[in-house]
């Protein structure tokens, strides 16, 4: 177990970067159909809702598989469209897992943006009006920031579980910690005791997301105190 370690570790960079990269954009996505659906887009928010749906009501995995097979074709539709030539290779496998880790972490994490929106007195919106702020004004200065105080506890949730996720990457032959623990394992037949070390090191991992998110809400909080 303890001289498998030193192998096993080397994929961490791979897990943390699908992780961490598919949060940012998968929170950037979140955050404008939270916007679309907080002020009642009529059309835009029942496709939302709609999509919302199909992410919370389908296994991860199978997300994965729809990213990997549909997005190629997709491609390939446009680039001939567009008169070029279509290289099937061209795709770096990465790109199919930030793809679907991202729609799926977009899809909660717009409901956790929602849901923090909407803990913000509406008073405030309009008291920013009364002050001639523009929408976007009233959002970046006021509402946001407000808002991401009360998300960053689920949203660190969301991170953590994103991080647990990108185990399925090995599905799609992208050699990450589970991955790597696999392959480690096929040559000596020790899965057990190799699963272990993994799932140790999976452990470790979310530990220090969890102390660091910790410490960035008590920043937070800290601040809002000294503000008010």
């Amino acid at each position: 177990m303890l001289s498998s370690v030193p192998e096993i570790i080397q994929y961490i960079p791979v897990t943390v970067l699908m992780a961490v990269a598919s949060c940012i954009i998968g929170g950037f996505i979140g955050i404008l159909l939270a916007l679309a659906r907080f002020f009642k887009i009529r059309v835009l928010s029942r496709i939302i809702e709609v999509y919302i749906s199909f992410i919370r009501g389908t296994p991860m995995l199978a997300q994965l598989y729809l990213v990997y097979y549909g997005l190629p074709l997709l491609v390939k539709t446009l680039v001939e469209l567009s008169g070029g030539e279509y290289n099937p290779n061209a795709i770096p496998k990465l790109v199919y897992a930030f793809t679907a880790f991202s729609l799926n972490s977009a899809a909660y994490m717009s409901e956790t943006f929602r849901s923090a929106l909407e803990s913000v007195d509406k008073g405030q919106m309009e008291a920013c009006y009364s002050l001639h702020m523009s929408t976007f004004q009233a959002l970046k200065r006021i509402i946001l920031p407000q808002a991401f105080v009360t998300a960053l506890p689920p949203l660190g949730n969301s991170l953590l579980s994103l991080v647990k996720d990108t185990s399925l990457a090995f599905s799609i032959s992208i050699v990450d910690l589970m991955a790597g623990a696999k392959i480690i394992a096929s040559r000596s037949f020790r899965f057990f005791e190799i699963y272990i070390v993994v799932s140790a090191i999976y452990w470790i991992i979310c530990i220090i997301l969890e102390r660091l998110i910790a410490l960035t809400e008590r920043k937070i909080k800290k601040f809002e105190k000294g503000r008010f």
